[in-house]
């Protein structure tokens, strides 16, 4: 669940050459999502007092430091995406960098790398990549990975490769069983879509296709948390308020993926840059995409917040998505789309009060 409250650590954020802390414990992969695998990935380089207060964590800490060099747990991944670097196409991302170190923060990491994926990186070898990457400029003291992983020039490592090459070096390595729909999976396989298989591993990619169908309650599932989309509130054409349902127009990151443009409730957080205090819970309905009955040109992304009034521009909000209501469709009229629109909001008042939360 995103951690909406500003007490705990920050999440440093560094290059492999710049900023960075050392020695570390590291959690390796793209990590798009930081979804329930990825988060089964991550727990194994997490600190055991990951969980204890502020005070008891910083006191851990200190003592760590007094007996030994203390190991920052880091999360490294790669900037841009592979495919994108490869492809040479803009690739959205479920989780942009605001929200991926949102992510992990709540789960209590201390570090994110971002390893420049340029031509130089992906030209090691599974060797140099251990050696001048994991060893030399990380310097790891423990890795944790996937079943799936793969490195080095044209992904020639493999996940035992890894374990092998690190073992050199004294750095255990732990490889996390993929996780999928049958077993400990979160999700019963009578609930996987019929284009799924049974034994559908739970992956960045599934997640992208329910939330291209407005599968809303699976992709939940998948991630552990609800689908959010995090942006400021800018100025639109204000025709919301026009016919009696003023809405903020969200500005979201270019990279962002969008889930199936139509009609969403959701969970409303202002993000308050001053205070300590976690944001109160506003319930609502969005709207995403073009606007036809209006002859929109483009696609935006428009909260209307239920028995809310007050100035929410320049603010940041976080918007959880609970369930898909219907499609974005045409109307006759202003008037028809009013109508609509006073539906949806009847229905999401139902769901979201009923607690259908994913």
């Amino acid at each position: 669940m995103l951690n909406l409250s500003k007490n705990g650590c920050s999440v440093r954020v560094a290059s492999s050459s710049e900023g960075l802390l050392t020695p570390t414990a590291v959690a390796l992969g793209k990590f798009d999502g930081v979804h329930l695998g990825h988060q089964r990935v991550i727990q194994p380089v997490l600190h055991a007092g990951g969980n204890l207060s502020v005070a008891s964590s910083r006191q851990s800490k200190e003592n760590q430091l007094a007996n030994q060099e203390y190991t920052y747990s880091t999360v490294v991944t790669f900037d841009p995406h592979p495919q994108e670097f490869f492809t040479g196409q803009p690739r959205t991302l479920l989780t942009p960098l605001d929200e991926k170190v949102q992510q992990l923060r709540s789960l209590g990491v201390e570090q994110l790398v971002l390893l420049p994926f340029d031509k130089e990186l992906s030209a090691l070898n599974p060797e140099e990549f251990v050696e001048k990457i994991l060893v030399q400029q990380l310097r790891c003291q423990q890795i944790s990975i996937g079943q799936d992983f793969c490195f080095g020039e044209k992904r020639s490592g493999t996940a035992k490769d890894l374990q092998l090459l690190a073992a050199k070096h004294n750095i255990p390595v732990t490889i996390v069983p993929l996780q999928t729909y049958t077993g400990e999976s979160p999700i019963e396989s009578s609930c996987v879509s019929t284009t799924q298989t049974q034994d559908a591993r739970i992956s960045t990619s599934l997640i992208r296709q329910t939330l291209e169908h407005g599968d809303i309650e699976n992709a939940n599932l998948l991630l552990g948390r609800p689908y959010t989309l995090l942006g400021d509130v800018v100025q639109g054409q204000q025709l919301g308020r026009t016919i009696g349902f003023p809405t903020a127009n969200l500005q979201l990151p270019k990279d962002k993926f969008l889930p199936r443009q139509g009609v969403y409730a959701v969970r409303v957080f202002t993000l308050n840059e001053i205070s300590d205090t976690a944001p109160s819970e506003n319930l609502g309905v969005m709207n995403i995409g073009n606007r036809p009955t209006v002859n929109g040109t483009y696609s935006s992304a428009e909260v209307h917040l239920f028995d809310w009034s007050g100035d929410l521009y320049g603010k940041k909000l976080v918007v959880q998505l609970v369930k898909f209501l219907r499609p974005e469709q045409k109307f006759p009229s202003l008037e028809a789309l009013k109508t609509q629109i006073q539906l949806d909001c009847v229905v999401a008042r139902e769901v979201l009060s009923a607690g259908v939360q994913s």
